[in-house]
């Protein structure tokens, strides 16, 4: 699974603390779905897709089936 958290938090001058803290996750958990680590929980998924105000298929992709 691939994803555009890393580019998106850059994107707006976020660093990862500062992510975790408005998604009320650790900085650790951040770091994780950045790298690909950690596949996030739906609801997760779509705080994620709600603070960036994007669609999570525009954030998340699953690159198994390319």
């Amino acid at each position: 699974m691939q994803n555009e958290v890393r580019k998106l938090r850059e994107g707006i001058g976020l660093s990862q603390g500062q992510l975790a803290t408005r998604l009320a996750v650790s900085r650790q958990t951040v770091n994780a779905i950045e790298t690909g680590r950690y596949l996030p929980s739906l609801p997760l998924a779509f705080a994620i897709g709600r603070f960036f105000r994007r669609p999570i298929e525009e954030i998340f992709r699953d690159d198994s089936h390319s």
